[in-house]
């Protein structure tokens, strides 16, 4: 089975759920953080990393020898990442999203592909949870192409097993390629206006994709109910409600596991997968 943890806007409390719940269940298991701007999930879970595999994307490359400047390269993009100016054709591969298109409607067959390097993906294990496997994509610096690096993370989902997903916040073409094809969403938020806002964006996203989804409230107690009237009104089970509570932030901020300092959390975590699996049974045998 694949979970991804979600979730409308960022600093929520996906990180703190998915390598919690990686933490509490162990065994065949494998978590991959596809936050790949802003990948965290290494400093709770120490892993060891053992390999690093580079990510490229295909950026068009223009023989202005045979171009015709018939623009019809320029037509096609929608991202800008390549102009024709008068006898001269320009590319930005920063820009480019690697579709191709460019060089399939070029009627001269002057562009081809070369590879230019996004970022890279790193794998390992971890020393305190055997059989565990921990895999992160991280994006270049500058570099605006996310998805690719996260297809790349996504190699490594397990044959067997659970494969958890820290998906990258928002509802765009990133969050999209990490969560498309799982088998359930933890979508998770805060009680307040600002986290309500974002998250009924980011559930109208996962219906589109047509998952089954699920809601885990972070600080509870700081906000107000509109999160848990929004769930009631949508239909959305709510998973679990993890307390405003000090002792939960100072761990945060220290890069300790919540079930570390609170061990009773850790049943609590167990539970959420049990729920998570009646829920994706009953959803395939309806």
């Amino acid at each position: 089975m694949i979970i991804s943890i979600a979730s409308g806007k960022g600093g929520t409390g996906k990180t703190t759920v998915a390598t919690n719940l990686c933490a509490s269940l162990g065994g065949t298991l494998t978590l991959l953080d596809c936050d790949v701007e802003e990948p965290n999930a290494h400093l709770f879970l120490k892993p060891s990393i053992n390999r690093t595999d580079p990510v490229n994307a295909p950026v068009p490359e223009v023989d202005e020898s045979r171009c015709t400047h018939c623009k019809k390269c320029m037509d096609i993009c929608r991202y800008g990442a390549i102009a024709v100016a008068g006898k001269k054709v320009v590319t930005f591969p920063e820009l480019c999203h690697s579709c191709g298109g460019c060089a399939i409607v070029c009627p001269e067959k002057c562009i081809t592909e070369a590879d230019r390097s996004i970022g890279v993906v790193e794998t390992g294990t971890l020393a305190t949870l055997p059989g565990v496997k921990f895999g992160r994509g991280l994006l270049d610096i500058g570099q605006v192409m996310a998805p690719p690096v996260i297809k790349q993370v996504r190699t490594h989902e397990a044959k067997e097993g659970l494969t958890i997903i820290d998906a990258p916040p928002g509802t765009s073409c990133p969050v999209i390629t990490a969560m498309k094809g799982t088998d359930f969403v933890v979508m998770v938020t805060e009680p307040t206006p600002f986290g309500l806002h974002d998250l009924t964006l980011a559930v109208e996203a996962v219906k589109v994709l047509g998952l089954p989804h699920g809601l885990i409230i972070n600080r509870a107690g700081m906000g107000n109910d509109e999160v848990k009237a929004y769930a009631q009104r949508e239909n959305i089970p709510i998973l679990m409600e993890i307390p405003f509570d000090k002792r939960i932030a100072m761990a945060y901020s220290r890069g300790d596991l919540l079930v570390k300092t609170l061990p009773e959390y850790k049943d609590i975590f167990k539970a959420i997968y049990t729920k998570i699996e009646k829920l994706v049974n009953d959803g395939r045998a309806a």
